[in-house]
């Protein structure tokens, strides 16, 4: 009986485990997890083929066009002036610049002056004689010889032998002697070869000033030159007559310059060419740092997008059918700083106007129609 017992208490016992056991894992069992698929919404725009104008970025510093540095030719002691040469001041074309004292050298050029008028005296008996055709002309040119005027010109010969005669006289020597010194005399006074002003002064009155010696510089300040330099690879777009959008560091003004000329060498360091833009505008001052924008071609069938939005430097996404993302190849035909100018694309175009993250060519994706 005893035995009876016990099995019934170990059949028991199993059928017991088993349903709990399986209870057990009834109750541990999860249902299988459902995943909605997301589809990101992405920015677009479309796709409209036009001619893009290339523009070159470079800098520089203005200069004026017509500058000179004064330099003397002659020596002596630099007078006063109606106006003070210094820096700033404003000369008009043919203002006298600077006076320097020629009292000693004036004393020289009269001495020659009247050495020739008394050769020219001493042979009108011999030609009244000799050259009777020809005296009057000699005798008009000593009336009308003014010691205080510039030397007239003398008289042309009528023949070899008055020719040979008058330079036998050492008369043509004189006359050259004298309107060299006439010349010399002249460069005792500077005067300003254009309208402009003062921006160096190097001398004040009472100084001696010495043959050679550097005495300011002069500019004019209506047209100023600006000196770029542009990458090699562009030479052959830069044109001469080409626009050119400057503007100061801060980016508050704005200026409109030419392009003039267009140097021929390419330096061999930085491999760039240099071009050189003028512009003028009453605000700018030589010296001023400027930012150019230089427009050396332009390409047609082109859109310029961002930089960021390239992949690998050769293709773009777009939006086929409003849905899948497509990778299209492109042909990058600029690069500038946040920008590139590509071909390749067609007119109506999705293209992603913004980045995806996880982006790749397949994906299903939804347009954002704000």
């Amino acid at each position: 009986m005893r035995k009876i017992i016990l099995a019934s208490l170990g059949i028991l016992t199993i059928i017991g485990a088993i349903f709990l056991g399986k209870y057990l894992v009834d109750k541990n069992q999860k249902p299988k997890p459902t995943f909605k698929r997301q589809i990101k919404t992405v920015f677009v725009e479309n796709v409209i083929n036009k001619e893009i104008p290339i523009i070159l970025t470079a800098s520089g510093n203005l200069t004026a066009k017509n500058k000179i540095e004064i330099y003397s030719e002659v020596s002596g002691v630099l007078k006063t002036s109606i106006k003070l040469f210094k820096a700033g001041t404003n000369y008009n074309r043919g203002e006298t610049l600077l006076s320097i004292n020629s009292d000693e050298f004036y004393a020289s050029l009269q001495s020659q002056k009247s050495n020739l008028n008394n050769l020219i005296t001493a042979i009108l008996p011999d030609l009244r004689l000799d050259y009777p055709s020809d005296f009057k002309k000699w005798e008009n040119y000593v009336n009308e010889f003014d010691m205080n005027k510039s030397t007239p010109k003398l008289p042309n010969f009528s023949s070899d032998k008055e020719k040979y005669f008058i330079n036998g006289r050492g008369i043509v020597t004189a006359y050259y002697n004298v309107k060299n010194l006439e010349v010399r005399l002249s460069k005792h006074q500077i005067r300003a070869p254009f309208t402009g002003i003062l921006t160096e002064a190097l001398v004040s009155p009472g100084t001696l000033v010495r043959v050679g010696q550097k005495l300011g510089e002069f500019i004019d300040p209506k047209v100023y030159e600006m000196e770029v330099s542009v990458n090699s690879e562009f030479a052959d777009l830069l044109k001469v007559g080409n626009s050119v959008a400057l503007s100061n560091l801060e980016k508050t003004k704005k200026y409109t310059g030419k392009v003039v000329r267009v140097n021929g060498k390419v330096d061999q360091v930085t491999q760039t060419i240099k071009a050189y833009v003028d512009v003028s505008h009453k605000d700018l001052k030589e010296g001023m740092f400027l930012e150019a924008d230089l427009v050396a071609n332009s390409e047609t069938d082109a859109i310029e997008i961002p930089r960021k939005l390239l992949v690998e430097n050769s293709a773009v996404y777009t939006v086929k059918n409003d849905s899948i993302l497509t990778l299209v190849k492109i042909n990058p035909v600029y690069f500038g700083a946040e920008t590139v100018v590509v071909k390749g694309l067609k007119n109506n175009d999705k293209i992603l106007s913004q980045n995806l993250p996880g982006a790749f060519d397949g994906m299903i994706v939804t347009i954002n129609k704000k």
